[in-house]
């Protein structure tokens, strides 16, 4: 995955600062992505979440709100509805840049904000939400103290998650005129609504007013014990894969056609974590998988180990090549199953210390269904005619070459 570290003109035209992310391969659709209240497009969720979903050929923009992160202007002079002025020109910086987004994804009150700006950007077919209140004046509990002096004065300076904010009253009257139910009615588009049943901080009840007042087609994923930044990473990565296989029913995300010589198109592994051996694993659009160690070798065990995955891929394709054979021919074979079990450890052989050995895979293979012995025997024979069996069997070439790296600015 790469990173493009942009700027573009928010709704008043300061520079509002964003980072896109980019699948290694061809982009398939393109998300935008509003954060938490006073949070940042670099909090852990909205990293993860986005870097989850450019793995699956997702691009996602997140960016800073006008004076928050590293954007320009000032965050008093905000209001809900600039927030929502900021993402519809978020979303007309990437018209510009033929990346129209065709989904919406808002973390708590960017959740809210997501709601209200959809009917301004024409190309959204999905609308995801993660912890958001369907009241937008829910956020002022944050600052109940300062109500006073932000009345009396238009202004406060109150500190939330251990940073100061100054809060005018503009802010304050834009939240408590807010109803969402007209946008969520009149919504237009498919909706997810994600939250954590736990949420100590905008009470699950919102996710259900939110689901209630929308319109088919909309879908209700809890979050179970995540918390309500989704701060764990667990979290953050069942949130993007939920989405992805939500959005692939909405949004087209079928990739162009393989290049010569790859008829089932490029298979993309991606690290998944710098700190660990856990891989990113893409086939198309639709299939995805993890590989890892295990915990012995400093992995995290959240998937089987290459060795595990070639071990894998002579099985299925022994069970398969059975059945096409049994099939064509009209026999009675009611279940096939196969058992792999490989020699080597995959972390040890990682720095081979000693003479290279040849691989061994012990194949057990149960076949059921009134079957002759002959047919048996033949569909034992055919077994050893799988493709992977044969390219297992014979030597392979691996060409490998390096990709020159592109700055990203």
């Amino acid at each position: 995955m790469a990173t493009e570290r942009i700027t573009f003109p928010g709704h008043s035209g300061v520079p509002l600062s964003a980072r896109l992310d980019l699948p290694s391969g061809p982009v398939l659709a393109t998300a935008l992505f509003a954060h938490c209240f006073t949070c940042s497009k670099d909090i852990p969720a909205a990293r993860r979440i986005a870097g989850r979903l450019a793995s699956m050929g997702i691009a996602v923009l997140r960016f800073d709100f006008t004076g928050l992160g590293h954007s320009e202007g000032e965050f008093a002079n905000t209001t809900f509805s600039s927030n929502v002025a900021d993402l519809i020109a978020a979303a007309q910086y990437l018209a510009g840049r033929d990346m129209a987004p065709s989904l919406l994804i808002g973390h708590s009150l960017g959740g809210a904000a997501v709601l209200r700006a959809r009917a301004g950007i024409a190309t959204i077919k999905g609308v995801v939400t993660l912890g958001a209140p369907f009241d937008p004046s829910h956020v002022s509990h944050h600052f109940d103290a300062a109500m006073p002096e932000i009345k009396a004065k238009g202004q406060a300076e109150v500190c939330l998650g251990g940073r100061p904010f100054v809060i005018g009253r503009d802010f304050v009257e834009d939240i408590q005129a807010e109803v969402l139910t007209p946008a969520i009615q009149e919504l237009n588009a498919a909706l997810l609504v994600m939250h954590a049943p736990l949420d100590d901080t905008v009470s699950v009840d919102n996710a259900a007013e939110i689901f209630t007042a929308a319109k088919h087609p909309k879908s209700f994923v809890t979050l179970d014990e995540a918390d309500h930044l989704i701060s764990k990473a667990r979290d953050a990565e069942y949130a993007a894969e939920v989405i992805a296989a939500w959005a692939g029913r909405y949004i087209d995300l079928t990739p162009p056609a393989p290049p010569p010589g790859a008829p089932e198109g490029v298979l993309r592994i991606t690290e998944a974590d710098p700190n660990g051996f856990l891989q990113d694993i893409q086939s198309g659009p639709h299939h995805h998988a993890y590989a890892d160690e295990p915990q012995a070798y400093g992995g995290t065990n959240r998937g089987m180990s290459p060795y595990g995955f070639v071990s894998a891929g002579l099985g299925a394709c022994t069970s398969m090549t059975i059945r096409m054979y049994a099939r064509r021919k009209g026999w009675p074979l009611d279940s096939v199953s196969v058992d792999i079990s490989h020699d080597k450890v995959h972390a040890q052989d990682v720095l081979p210390s000693g003479p290279a050995k040849i691989d061994q895979f012990i194949r057990t293979i149960r076949i059921c269904g009134p079957l002759s012995q002959d047919q048996r025997d033949k569909l034992l024979e055919i077994a050893d005619k799988c493709p992977v069996h044969r390219t297992l069997e014979h030597s392979s070439k691996v060409l490998t070459t390096l990709e020159e790296e592109h700055s990203m600015m």
